[in-house]
């Protein structure tokens, strides 16, 4: 009996469950057929070719491929921007080839996209350190551009996320990811904050973070800048807990370091000022501000 075609969707599925076993060559081998049925199907999906490729080159980067990966998470950025596995997957093969600009801009990019992405995060702190070491206190300018992510793609995500009930560390079921609605909101107050802030407006620019929070409660930046605020107008416990409210979120984060130890400098905590800036430089060796105010204190 002749053996029965199988779709490209059936094909992606055998690659899946070979991959789970560790059987990366064979996952390999049915990505690629799964590609080509793709390829000659009058119903081609982009966004499903771009998936076929990224679990192509996660194939490849687990057999230690890492060129053929950087390859395929190419052609899947070319067909689906901003796909986040995509780019942590190409991030992951060019710091195994030392290409650590390369991936320190895709760490950056998929952390623009989720905050909360562990592996970015941990992969942004050892590239910085590594390009601090190769290229001295002007590495940042020796980077290629980070590109812009869309807000369209960060909708796009919440919508997705929506999809699923979210559940916390302990498996109780909270609030499903924000809506567009809500995002457009939140950034809306805190461009208002921000509008504040040049104005030298601190206490009514607080206010507006705060609206803003209330919205989209997981914005970095948002965080930052009402620290920011609360240090000008000298509310330093509650720059602290808006500090260490980012660094939950992006533990390298150099404003969050860097506004916290103000405060514990203001608050007479020396100690916990030193811990923050020696955090800070083992981010930017360089950075002069900090230098500065650990001089400071230490005397």
């Amino acid at each position: 009996m002749p053996q029965k075609h199988k779709s490209w969707s059936q094909l992606k599925q055998a690659g899946n469950e070979c991959f789970k076993k560790g059987q990366y060559g064979e996952a390999t081998g049915l990505y690629n057929q799964a590609i080509k049925e793709l390829e000659k199907s009058r119903t081609k999906n982009l966004d499903d070719l771009a998936v076929l490729y990224s679990n192509r080159a996660a194939s490849y980067l687990k057999d230690g491929n890492c060129s053929e990966c950087v390859k395929d998470c190419n052609t899947s950025l070319e067909l689906s921007p901003f796909n986040v596995k995509s780019l942590l997957r190409r991030a992951a093969a060019s710091e195994a080839l030392e290409r650590y600009r390369q991936a320190y801009v895709d760490y950056k990019t998929a952390l623009q996209i989720d905050c909360n992405i562990a592996a970015a995060q941990d992969g942004t702190n050892r590239m910085t350190k590594a390009l601090a070491e190769a290229d001295g206190p002007s590495w940042r300018e020796k980077l290629p551009p980070i590109p812009t992510v869309p807000m369209s793609v960060k909708e796009k995500l919440c919508r997705q996320q929506q999809q699923q009930p979210v559940a916390n560390s302990r498996g109780d079921v909270t609030q499903p990811a924000l809506s567009e609605e809500e995002m457009k909101k939140a950034q809306a107050l805190k461009d208002e904050g921000n509008a504040l802030v040049k104005k030298g407006q601190h206490k009514k620019a607080i206010e507006k973070y705060s609206q803003s929070l209330k919205h989209n409660p997981a914005e970095v930046t948002t965080y930052t800048n009402r620290a920011l605020c609360f240090l000008s107008v000298k509310q330093y416990k509650d720059a602290i807990r808006d500090c260490d409210a980012a660094l939950k979120m992006d533990s390298s984060n150099v404003k969050a370091l860097y506004r916290r130890a103000q405060a514990h400098s203001s608050l007479k905590d020396t100690d916990s000022c030193v811990a923050d800036l020696k955090r800070l430089l083992d981010v930017e060796p360089k950075n002069t501000a900090a230098l500065k105010l650990l001089q400071e204190v230490q005397k």
